[in-house]
């Protein structure tokens, strides 16, 4: 009996051995493709060896005690299309995948953009190892030069990326110099516990990238903003084959983009673009065209300049975003632009209209873009002539709509012939793409990311569909703290994750009371109250003087002025008469007897602010 035991004893430590011997092996990055049928075997060698005992300790060895899970953590991204950040951590090792910027929404008065608020980053700024970048659009690195200044860490991307992320960090002054890395597709880096490989995927940027997160208790595939493109224009397709090889290894949890998951089908290539435009091109051999996209779009670029040289146009690129992206994806060799096709916006007149294409930024109807400006007719070297075709080659992005039609309103006035429908493709997967990278991966535990709750509840749906329990589909909200090991998942915690407003030079001194105060202006108007009173006596020497900004034009409301004067003086008395000298007391009485006066003679509230001046 002594004998039988020991030799279980032995078959089980060779069983997990031989275990422990290939989770080595899948964690060294230069054997990170292994071979199927060698980890089949050894994966049966071990489940035979389990099956000889059942003692304690084989049980303990085999399982990850609850508490000591990954925990996954997103600071953005999860309410709205925009701001990407998610925290990883295991024990000491944090790491960073995207840092993203939204922004800001129509209620959000002056702010130029937000980005993620990093409390909890900064108060565990030992244990950050690096920021993990997926691809090279606003809402995923633009955040990374407000955040780099507080969060000092090393950054990795692929070649476009860290080219675009090098543009930004050019304009900000940063404290201290931050370590940059380009990474290669199927190349892994090691951060503290966490092994990070980058996937060949396809966006509407080259050199986009999905992630397989090796980390303690299994890995974590993490989609990035991806569709499957069989013909791109630039690069390969996307690594189906790696998607695969991760699936039969075992995946913990997939991460996927859920910003296309409401359409059905597949979503057209990117190469479809370039024969809308050489219609449109043909069509429109008389006119000069403007197209208006994304500065990032390095792909939708080179088909219009592709256009461009087969009907022997010159390009023009307006726009300080679009200037530094074409400038960098060239110099990269991501842009292949014939000899002598680019001319300066000064050129322009030495060519005939229907001999020029210009570029542009604005396809969002952002006010201070270049397309805005031009339809504005404030833009200092393009004006619109009747019979100018103007291409939208993008989609509004949600709450963009008004602004945008705005924009082609005032485009058709001057008489331009403006075109939206047929000339752009999302850069993301519709449902049958994503039901694929499930059908690949086999993950335990699927968690939406990128987009809205109503995509994120259909992408658990979509999920459920494929075969993930219920109870495995996991909606996380920004700040929660998941807490997952192959035995359980569970939110544990929640975290500061608000999004920070940016105005101008300031970050994060604009806040909801301010943005209340500016929403009240913007709404109700300002009144001021000036008044004069002696030092000692508390007498009044001059006023009450009343001034109105965005409230009623004085000059036509001289009645009112006259009764709102006599309204500040009578409660100015009451102060005086009951021996008020405090001034907040007497601007808090002035204050409230003004406001109930225009409240019941006019139905408004404006902001109104008693100034007091004192004289000897």
């Amino acid at each position: 009996m002594k004998k039988e035991t020991e030799n279980q004893d032995r078959i089980l430590s060779e069983g997990i051995e031989k275990a422990k011997r290939v989770v080595r092996r899948a964690t060294k990055p230069q054997t990170v493709k292994t071979k199927a049928a060698e980890d089949k075997q050894v994966e049966k060698k071990t489940a035979v060896a389990r099956r000889t005992t059942r003692r304690p300790a084989a049980k303990k060895t085999a399982q990850v005690e609850f508490g000591k899970g990954l925990k996954i953590i997103p600071l953005g991204g999860l309410e709205q299309i925009g701001m990407n950040i998610t925290a990883f951590e295991y024990d000491d090792s944090i790491i960073v995948v995207d840092c993203g910027l939204s922004f800001p929404e129509d209620d959000m008065l002056g702010i130029d953009l937000v980005i993620p608020d990093v409390t909890y980053l900064k108060e565990n700024i030992d244990k950050v190892k690096g920021f993990v970048i997926t691809h090279g659009h606003e809402d995923h690195i633009g955040a990374l030069p407000y955040v780099l200044k507080e969060v000092n860490a090393p950054v990795y991307g692929t070649k476009l990326t860290m080219g675009l992320i090098e543009n930004k960090l050019k304009e900000h002054v940063l404290p201290k110099p931050v370590k940059r890395k380009v990474v290669s597709y199927g190349q892994a880096i090691n951060l503290g516990c966490f092994r990070i490989e980058f996937i060949r995927t396809n966006h509407s940027i080259s050199d986009a990238a999905a992630l397989a997160i090796f980390s303690p208790v299994g890995i974590i595939v993490h989609t990035g903003d991806f569709k499957v493109d069989f013909t791109p224009v630039n690069g390969d397709t996307i690594d189906l084959q790696r998607f695969a090889e991760l699936g039969k290894k075992g995946v913990l949890a997939l991460m996927g983009d859920s910003t296309n998951i409401m359409k059905p089908g597949f979503t057209m290539s990117e190469r479809t673009v370039g024969k809308t435009f050489d219609n449109i091109f043909a069509e429109n051999e008389k006119s000069r065209i403007i197209v208006a996209t994304f500065a990032s779009n390095v792909d939708r670029v080179q088909q219009i300049i592709n256009s461009a040289a087969k009907f022997g146009r010159k390009v023009v690129v307006e726009g300080r975003s679009m200037v530094n992206v074409i400038t960098t994806a060239t110099e990269l060799g991501y842009l292949d632009i014939p000899n002598n096709i680019m001319i300066e916006m000064e050129q322009m007149t030495n060519y005939p209209p229907e001999k020029l294409v210009l570029i542009t930024t604005g396809s969002q109807g952002e006010a201070m873009a270049a397309l805005s400006r031009m339809a504005a007719n404030i833009h200092r070297k393009v004006s619109i002539q009747p019979g100018d075709t103007v291409i939208f080659s993008s989609r509004p992005i949600p709450g963009n709509e008004k602004s945008v039609s705005k924009v082609i309103n005032e485009l058709s006035e001057k008489g331009a012939n403006v075109i939206v429908q047929d000339t752009h493709v999302s850069g993301h997967a519709c449902q049958e793409e994503m039901k694929l990278i499930y059908a690949l991966t086999k993950p335990q535990y699927a968690i939406p990311i990128h987009g809205e709750f109503q995509h994120r509840k259909a992408h658990t749906e979509l999920a459920q569909q494929m075969g993930i329990p219920k109870e495995n589909t996991l909606l996380l909200s920004s700040g929660d703290v998941l807490e997952i090991s192959p035995e359980r998942a569970a939110l544990v915690g929640k975290v500061q994750a608000q999004g920070i407003m940016v105005d101008g030079l300031g970050v994060g001194d604009v806040g909801n009371i301010v943005l209340r105060d500016r929403q009240h202006l913007s709404e109700n108007g300002l009144i001021i109250i000036v008044l004069t009173l002696e030092k000692y006596t508390n007498q009044l020497l001059a006023g009450p003087d009343i001034v109105s900004r965005g409230f009623v034009y004085v000059r036509e409301s001289e009645y009112l002025m006259d009764e709102a004067k006599g309204i500040v003086y009578a409660a100015l008395e009451r102060c005086l008469d009951n021996n008020v000298s405090d001034w907040s007391k007497i601007k808090t009485e002035i204050k409230d007897s003004l406001s109930d006066f225009l409240w019941k003679k006019m139905k408004r509230n404006p902001m109104i602010l008693p100034i007091i001046m004192e004289i000897e």
